[in-house]
């Protein structure tokens, strides 16, 4: 999985890919995160990217040109790692756009995305991007939720994240992935971990009988009922 990243802030997406699991994938080389700084394409020496939008209002756009040529640099790197002549052609290369007008990333969009080997995401700011270079490049408008950010690092870096943990070999119990919270439109059931009784509260029984049968049966009920709790959309479809 190789994901770039069309960005005014690359420093912001490697220190946040570079820790933990992520981090771990990345040195066995499981997954690549490349950061391409869309200033480097300004067409004017201070790096400017912005101006102010046709028709009036409060706050810049970002202009077309400087994203379309770091695309254009991006698809040129892709073609590079699969060993392609540069004047062949690449079709159906994902392009995400992070936006709030975009549909909501749910899990089976994760695993969705999953199944490419190259995905470009284009990270906007200020009051938003040109449409036109929308229209030219970007395959996916996605929202990580209902609220407005500063700017699309935080959801390429969530995005990316929820991609990277279905490639096979990310995580360190690939079973993991199927059996967490969304995998089947329900919640995660409880988990407990040592001591026995904290705070006078204690594990539930089944989980320390080792009969696995009944405890496959207590995690789906326990799943089940959480879900009916904390999601009930969930179980009536209208979130999936």
């Amino acid at each position: 999985m190789n994901f770039y990243v069309l960005t005014l802030f690359p420093e912001m997406i490697e220190d946040g890919m570079k820790v933990s699991i992520m981090g771990r994938a990345i040195e066995k080389q499981l997954l690549s995160i490349t950061t391409i700084n869309i200033r480097d394409f300004a067409a004017n020496r201070h790096g400017k990217v912005d101006d102010y939008p046709y028709g009036g209002g409060a706050g810049m756009v970002m202009q077309p040109e400087p994203i379309y040529q770091s695309y254009l640099h991006a698809l040129k790197l892709i073609r590079e790692k699969r060993g392609l002549a540069a004047d062949e052609e690449l079709t159906n290369i994902r392009t995400i756009y992070l936006t709030p007008q975009g549909r909501v990333f749910k899990q089976k969009m994760a695993k969705e995305f999953a199944k490419e080997e190259d995905i470009i995401l284009l990270c906007g700011h200020y009051e938003g991007v040109d449409e036109r270079v929308l229209e030219l490049i970007v395959t996916d408008h996605i929202s990580i939720g209902d609220y407005v950010l500063t700017g699309g690092e935080l959801p390429a870096m969530v995005v990316m994240d929820s991609i990277s943990r279905l490639v096979p070999g990310v995580l360190n119990n690939d079973d993991s992935a199927e059996t967490e919270s969304f995998s089947d439109n329900t919640l995660e059931y409880p988990q407990y971990t040592r001591p026995v009784i904290f705070m006078e509260r204690t594990v539930p029984e089944v989980l320390l009988s080792g009969h696995h049968k009944n405890i496959e049966h207590w995690r789906k009920e326990a799943s089940l009922k959480r879900t009916l709790e904390r999601r009930p959309d969930l179980l009536s479809g209208k979130s999936y």
